[in-house]
């Protein structure tokens, strides 16, 4: 274990000057680390309990979710009839089922059609093998299609995995880094973003299901008349987004989708200076939007977002190149917002706020001097107490130790990662796991001393026979430490992110940089005893 060859000793203190090199620029000033080369900005990222920021806690809206997939069925149910050429009535959404009435004679041919409907889980609702409604005959012709709890519950599992990735989206547009959202529960989303003070704005993007449709205006009816209950049954009322509220008569045949759009950018118009949102559409969506434009030169069209009208212009001539913008006396901000709502994509379903906090950057520059103080205090007793009971061999621990802390923040910085309050706190259980590792060598030591055996040999055998101790209590522990960062959340992952970073360099510097500094002096000194 004493002996390392010249290129050995260089590739082992190489590697830990890199590492430890990587640390360097969390202690400058941010403004001056971005002065310096890409490769050298890497960084550790302070969480949410150290730097402050936005935490929300957001609700899937189950009623939502359900009464889609009512009203899918029940359109599903109108077209099979309608294809099978079977007459019904009374087609409507009761409770948590659709009902749908046909004559007795056609009951035997309307079963069958409608029961192909009620496919396995698997196909659009997960893979649960369940039926995905459950078809019953009421009597009289009164067919009953009961959606069962099983396919809501899936129905809102992966609505709440697409949710998930729209608002990963439309929190990276905010440029805000290491932010942490994941599911909680079976129907709620934890969000939090380090660094954000406001969260009205972050609630603002959130909220919204930026569901964007290009439907026509209807000039059949003034919105005076379709308020006073005059309305086609082709069309629907819709008030403006903007104040004072200005109602629109829409028809609701939707023209094009914002699920065509493939980007959005803010800018500014060249005319009137005033921000405005360009957007450009799939080759599906360019090709609708040039035929509708064409059908309808001279006509208002609608741009409708949440069923609010954000912008309703007159079409002067057809638009075929794919590509258009959106004005509404925007501000930079909202013009802003609203193109990343549309990048993102629109939320199967809405999402609702039901716990917020914001932690302010005192509170956690507080957690901050109160970690670097237990770090500190724990620190400076772990080095007295190496240096009382080992003498010297408690300096060699000692400086393994710091550059083993060193390394840690290397790492971190390396990755990327997010060192949070807890991660503090398994730095902390480090430095006691990385002098434990020195007193299991410098003990066996001893007791090979007490053996007979010379000074070198002691050394040598001390290294050697404490290695595989030390590897199972370690390799133990860096097993508990991955299962808490694979199935905890939050705070758990922080200290487990820390905790099993310091156990691989505590490894490292045990039997690398402990047994290289030992064997410098070992062939500096040649000594007939050891000061242990």
């Amino acid at each position: 274990m004493l002996y390392f060859t010249r290129w050995k000793a260089l590739a082992i203190i190489l590697t830990a000057l890199i590492v430890c090199l990587c640390a360097v620029p969390n202690f400058f000033p941010q403004e001056r680390v971005k002065t310096w080369p890409l490769w050298a900005q890497r960084h550790i990222v302070l969480g949410l309990d150290l730097q402050g920021g936005s935490y929300l806690l957001l609700e899937v809206d189950s009623n939502y979710v359900k009464k889609e997939k009512l009203d899918q069925v029940r359109d599903e149910i109108r077209r099979v009839l309608r294809d099978a050429k079977i007459g019904y009535t009374g087609l409507a959404v009761r409770a948590d089922a659709v009902e749908v009435r046909v004559k007795e004679s056609d009951l035997q041919a309307a079963l069958p059609k409608v029961r192909e409907l009620s496919q396995p889980l698997g196909g659009l609702l997960g893979s649960s093998g369940q039926r995905s409604l459950e078809v019953s005959d009421a009597g009289g012709g009164l067919i009953r299609l009961a959606v069962p709890q099983a396919a809501i519950t899936d129905r809102i599992r992966q609505t709440i995995e697409q949710s998930i990735q729209i608002v990963e989206r439309r929190v990276n547009q905010l440029g805000t880094v290491e932010p942490v959202i994941q599911r909680q529960g079976t129907d709620r989303i934890l969000v939090q973003v380090p660094g954000l003070q406001d969260p009205t704005r972050l609630k603002d993007l959130l909220g919204k299901t930026a569901k964007m449709e290009f439907r026509m205006v209807d000039p059949t009816v003034s919105p005076e008349q379709a308020q006073g209950g005059r309305v086609p049954a082709d069309s629907e009322v819709l008030m403006s987004a903007s104040s004072p509220k200005v109602p629109y008569v829409i028809k609701r045949q939707v023209l094009v989708s914002g699920g065509d759009l493939t980007d959005a950018q803010p800018g500014f118009d060249q005319r009137t200076n005033e921000p405005i949102v360009s957007f450009r559409f799939n080759t599906s969506g360019a090709r609708k939007f040039a035929q509708a434009t064409t059908e309808n030169v001279g006509q208002p069209f609608a741009i409708v977002l949440d069923n609010e009208v954000i912008s309703a212009p007159v079409i002067r001539e057809p638009i075929t190149g794919g590509s258009g913008q959106i004005s509404g006396s925007f501000t930079v901000q909202a013009a802003n917002d609203l193109a990343i709502l549309l990048r993102a994509g629109a939320l199967p379903a809405p999402l609702t706020v039901i716990e917020e906090r914001t932690v302010g950057p005192g509170l956690g520059q507080d957690s901050i001097e109160k970690g670097e103080l237990a770090a500190y205090v724990g620190s400076i007793m772990v080095i007295v107490f190496m240096l009382v009971t080992y003498r010297l061999f408690g300096v060699f621990a000692n400086i393994a130790v710091a550059i083993n802390v060193a390394m840690i923040f290397g790492i971190l910085s390396l990755l990327n990662a997010t060192l949070t309050l807890p991660g503090i706190a398994g730095i902390v259980l480090t430095v006691g796991i990385a002098v434990d590792s020195n007193v299991l060598i410098y003990e066996r030591i001893r007791e090979e001393l007490r053996g007979g055996r010379n000074a070198i040999s002691a050394i040598d055998a001390g290294f050697r026979r404490a290695l595989s101790t030390i590897l199972d209590s370690n390799i133990t522990t860096f097993i508990a430490a991955a299962v808490l960062f694979y199935i905890g959340t939050g705070p758990v992952r922080g200290f487990a992110v820390t905790l099993g970073i310091g156990i691989i360099t505590t490894v490292f510097t045990a039997f690398t940089l402990t047994s290289l500094i030992v064997a410098g002096w070992v062939r500096w000194k040649r000594p007939k005893t050891v000061p242990i």
